[in-house]
Formats: structure tokens, C-alpha cells, sequence
């Protein structure tokens, strides 16, 4: 008898890697909203300072607000259909709390950078919000969204 090591021992079935992949590309949405929110908040006007170029924690806050919403009806539709809830409004709390922690993670690598280490450039704010952030922030997420958000069933 040989055992197959592809197999989980806790759920014997093999990883599901079409979903892992279609989380990646619902997150690759949710990056270009947020990154090019941001950006565009920050930096889109015609001297170069975008609406809130002097509130950096704030026009973060806003992108990844409106990365979270392209990465729920994503995650809801096409990454997790078989195990979103049957209430939508529980779902949507419960996503919006996994994702404002996200948020958190890639506001604190912000601030760290920015006010403590007075790295202010617009490369060094986007290297710590949009990519050490945003890095640490998705794998928090697709392993808040498996274990808290979608753990209904489908049938």
C-alpha cells in the first residue's frame, strides 16, 4: 500500500490549486485597485500631489477599502462559491473584519517606514505599503478567508 503525499492527511483530498490560483488572480484585482488608487490618490494632479498627497495613511485606507470590495465579490463568486454562506450579510462582516486586519498589516508597514524611518519617497511608500504590506497582508487574508469567512457548503 503506498500513500499518496499530494493527498491531505485532515481532509484526504488533494490541494486545491485551481482555487489558489483564482485567489491570485481576484488578488492581482484587488492589487491593481488598491496600488493604483493609491497612486492615484497620492501623486495624480498636475503639479504631481493628487487630492490627499499630504494624507498618506488616508488615501491607503481608501484604496485598500476599495481593493476589499473587488476582492469580495470576487472571493465570493469565483474563488469560494461552493463555500459562501447562505447569509450574505454575515459573509460580508466577516470578510470586511479579515480584510481590515489586512489593511491594518499594510498600514502598520506604511507608518513604520514612513514616520519612523522617514523613508518618504513615492518608491519607498509603495515598496512598504504595496509590496512587504500588501505580501504579508495576502497570505493573512486567504488564510482568514478559509478558516473565518467562507466555511459554509454548497451543494
Amino acid at each position: 500500500m503506498t500513500v499518496d503525499a499530494s493527498v491531505s492527511p485532515e481532509t484526504g483530498r488533494r490541494p486545491d490549486f485551481s482555487r489558489l490560483v483564482r485567489f491570485a488572480v481576484i488578488g492581482l484585482l484587488g492589487l491593481i485597485t488598491d496600488v493604483g488608487g493609491f497612486n492615484v490618490l497620492r501623486y495624480l494632479g498636475p503639479d504631481g500631489h493628487g487630492v490627499m498627497y499630504h494624507y498618506v495613511l488616508g488615501a491607503k485606507f481608501i484604496s485598500s477599502t476599495l481593493g476589499v470590495v473587488v476582492a469580495w465579490l470576487g472571493n465570493r463568486y469565483w474563488v469560494f462559491p461552493d463555500t459562501r454562506r447562505d447569509k450574505l450579510h454575515h459573509e460580508f462582516v466577516a470578510f470586511t473584519v479579515v480584510c481590515m486586519i489586512g489593511v491594518a498589516i499594510s498600514l502598520v508597514c506604511l507608518w513604520i517606514s514612513h514616520y519612523l524611518m522617514g523613508l518618504t519617497s513615492q518608491l519607498d511608500d509603495n515598496v512598504s505599503a504595496n509590496v512587504i504590506g500588501l505580501v504579508l497582508a495576502t497570505a493573512f487574508r486567504y488564510w482568514g478567508y478559509k478558516r473565518f469567512v467562507f466555511t459554509g457548503t454548497r451543494p
